[in-house]
């Protein structure tokens, strides 16, 4: 897949203990990838620590500067793929400076080192939908539309889109330059997240505790998503990143097929105990003093679809599907169906002769 193109690349993965680094770093072992990457000390349980996919692991802070270059001017990587951050909205509110310290400078340093590693070709830089100025229209934020944030977090993450276009611009420009690109997924889901503040976990957590989760929004819009969507967008990209076209070093969005209904939290957990009857949630009462979240999230991939004919595998139903039997089979008798997921997204990609599945 990907042409073969990761076969034997050296390729370095920021974030590879959390939720999609884990799933990334997995995919690039199947891809038969060098990887080697650095990483905050693993939370209990974890999704890579069950998997356990092959790494050459730098358990650091990615704002240690020396670590960091020591770790590029070591591995000498080819690609970089950068995912790590402080992820979460209401954890922004708790830490703003922390928060914007990491999803800021954090990608600035990345960035840096990538320039001052000349093995680098190629580096995929990840954001999230909330880096947009969401006017909450209901409209499918598009790749030009300006960055914003009304929340830490949301604005850590337009100021990381704005960081990695003024390095591209300033040093990734060149004929000879590496090639990178930003990219925005939706609301991911899939097994093996454990963070809190987050609605899939926080069900999960619940039900194999047999209690009621109270949702903080039920009525909140989001583009759910399983988490392999988005990162074969990123492999894909990044193929096209390493054979130096300059057209792909751009901002792009790796979102669910917005063709389908938009699905809110309610919806999207009732959805989810369709499959894991034991998933039980009620409305909380909302206090006056309730930290603002944004209402209505939507995303469109019509350019990664025109230029990339990159789109979902899987339905959003499809997605919440797997999603619950994973937590389900893992809380009921410890069984990981991670490598399940995987043959069953492949074999569905190849079956609708996706570009990148050749």
């Amino acid at each position: 897949m990907f042409n073969g193109v990761y076969q034997h690349r050296r390729v370095l993965v920021t974030g590879f203990s959390g939720f999609k680094g884990s799933w990334l770093t997995g995919w690039l072992n199947r891809l038969g990838a060098e990887v080697a990457g650095v990483a905050l000390p693993m939370p209990d349980p974890s999704h890579f620590a069950l998997t356990a996919p092959k790494i050459a692991a730098g358990w650091f802070d990615l704002r240690n500067d020396r670590k960091l270059q020591e770790l590029f001017a070591a591995f000498k990587p080819e690609i970089v793929f950068h995912l790590a951050a402080q992820p979460l909205v209401r954890a922004s509110y708790a830490d703003p400076v922390a928060t914007i310290d990491i999803n800021v400078t954090g990608t600035a340093r990345v960035l840096e080192s990538c320039r001052r590693t000349p093995s680098v070709r190629a580096a995929v830089v990840v954001t999230s939908d909330k880096c947009y100025e969401n006017r909450e229209t209901g409209v499918p934020c598009v790749e030009t539309d300006p960055m914003g944030g009304a929340d830490p977090y949301s604005a850590s993450k337009g100021c990381a889109e704005l960081v990695t276009a003024a390095f591209r611009s300033s040093f990734f420009s060149g004929s000879d330059s590496a090639r990178v690109a930003s990219v925005r997924a939706g609301n991911v889901v899939g097994g093996g997240d454990w963070a809190a503040d987050r609605l899939v976990p926080d069900l999960m957590r619940s039900a194999a505790a047999g209690k009621v989760e109270l949702l903080r929004r039920p009525e909140a819009v989001r583009p759910w998503q399983h988490v392999l969507e988005p990162l074969a967008g990123y492999l894909w990209l990044g193929t096209r990143l390493l054979s130096g076209d300059s057209g792909a070093a751009s901002g792009w969005n790796f979102g669910p097929d917005e063709t389908e209904p938009p699905l809110n939290v309610a919806a999207a957990a009732a959805e989810l105990a369709r499959h894991w009857p034991e998933i039980r949630f009620a409305a909380a009462e909302q206090p006056e003093a309730a930290l603002p979240e944004a209402g209505v999230l939507r995303l469109s991939s019509e350019k990664a679809r025109r230029e990339l004919g990159w789109h979902a595998v899987w339905s959003t139903a499809e997605a919440l599907k797997y999603t619950a039997l994973w937590y389900r089979d893992y809380y009921r008798s410890g069984v990981v169906n991670t490598a399940a997921d995987f043959d069953r997204y492949l074999g569905r990609a190849l079956e609708l002769e996706l570009p990148w599945t050749k």
